[in-house]
């Protein structure tokens, strides 16, 4: 999962803290609910030794804030802009388009079209007897990525809505445990 990558991506908008930022990326990526708080922390410790976050001073009432250093930023531009063949994995490309999809001014329909380059390129198969199991698996495939197309094409119609794009919560979120559903 691109814990790291979309945390970069959510600190463009500026210094955030670290409770701030899961709540930031819960709302921003709709279809992960395991991310947790110490996943957030951790990453965010990483970060800070790679040198691409630092101290970004406290909040008023003496939260640590995070902010990006320069190769933070470029890290979190570049993410935001190229699609690697890695990122044929479905939860790859919804990670990156539904957090640029929430940042003002991400290159959002160049993401969607280097997606669908990606997702519609031919599937290279190795020839000879195929299992059955391998026949079920590519047309799974062949599924996932007329999925993956078809969801790109409204990932592209919603784009025309600037309301995708929004800064970071005012609203602080709930500390503790949640209750159970």
């Amino acid at each position: 999962m691109s814990v790291r990558e979309s945390l970069l991506a959510v600190l463009t908008l500026g210094p955030a803290y670290g409770a701030q930022l899961h709540s930031e990326l819960l709302s921003r990526l709709g279809h992960r609910r395991d991310i947790n708080v110490g996943q957030i922390y951790a990453t965010l410790d990483r970060l800070g030794k790679s040198a691409l976050v630092r101290d970004g001073g406290t909040t008023l009432d003496g939260l640590p804030l995070y902010e990006l250093t320069p190769a933070g930023t470029l890290a979190a531009r570049e993410w935001l802009s190229v699609v690697g063949p890695a990122q044929l994995d479905w939860n790859e490309m919804l990670d990156q388009l539904l957090v640029a999809s929430s940042l003002p001014g991400a290159p959002l329909d160049s993401l969607i079209e280097q997606h669908r380059e990606l997702w519609a390129a031919p599937l290279l198969r190795e020839g000879g007897q195929e299992s059955a199991q391998s026949a079920l698996a590519a047309a799974s495939e062949e599924e996932l990525r007329a999925a993956a197309l078809r969801w790109l094409d409204a990932c592209e119609a919603a784009s025309a809505d600037s309301a995708l794009a929004r800064p970071l919560s005012d609203t602080r979120p709930r500390r503790g445990r949640r209750p159970a559903a």
